[in-house]
């Protein structure tokens, strides 16, 4: 979960507390009186930078209407599932089609991404990456529909067969690169089709 400052601790602590003995949260005015501040302004800082963190909510126009968001409500809108739709090859290409296996549960404030219905999860298999540190066993976090930079790491379909590469913006013709000396750059004869660009990734834990 986010941290806190201490003064945010002691805001938010103050906030509990009047709630639970009073039975209504504090106004401004009151919250700037018990810290010692010398305007409401200071106090509507840190209300917002709690609000921000998810630590309370508030109904806009409404008084006294702050609410201290529980820990575990704050953790479960920062984790999301994003559905696992199988394997892909971080070697040579192949022709491997991807079978559903579920979700995988991340915490998008850590990866630091946002999820769209466009987002989906590989599984990496290989060790054709791993200049990128992307190890086999590895999640691969992917958004489909966006398009790749110079650069960026693809789950494409090269000729029909299925990788996880470098995109390479070649001025003749786009191609595929390994971040491995062992594997050859794929540059397609057919059809290159990106299928997305990785925008996280996952190292499970052994």
């Amino acid at each position: 979960m986010t941290s806190l400052t201490k003064r945010q601790q002691q805001i938010l602590d103050f906030v509990r507390q009047n709630q639970q003995n009073v039975g209504i949260s504090p106004t401004l005015q009151e919250i700037a009186n018990r810290f010692g501040f010398r305007s409401t302004r200071a106090a509507a800082c840190h209300l917002e930078a709690l609000k921000h963190k998810g630590f309370i909510e508030s109904e806009p126009g409404k008084a006294r209407s702050l609410r201290v968001v529980s820990p575990l409500r704050t953790l479960r809108k920062r984790v999301v599932d994003i559905p696992l739709v199988g394997s892909i090859p971080a070697g040579f290409a192949d022709e491997r089609k991807q079978e559903a296996k579920g979700c995988v549960s991340v915490d998008i404030g850590t990866l630091g991404i946002k999820p769209s219905s466009r987002t989906f999860a590989l599984e990496v298999r290989g060790d054709s990456m791993i200049g990128r540190h992307i190890l086999d066993g590895d999640v691969v976090v992917v958004e489909h529909g966006q398009t790749p930079r110079n650069g960026d790491v693809v789950a494409a379909l090269i000729d029909g067969e299925s990788t996880l590469k470098t995109y390479v913006a070649d001025k003749s013709k786009p191609y595929l690169r390994a971040e491995n000396p062992r594997y050859p750059k794929l540059i397609p004869a057919g059809g290159l089709v990106i299928q997305g660009v990785m925008v996280a990734l996952i190292r499970k834990r052994k």
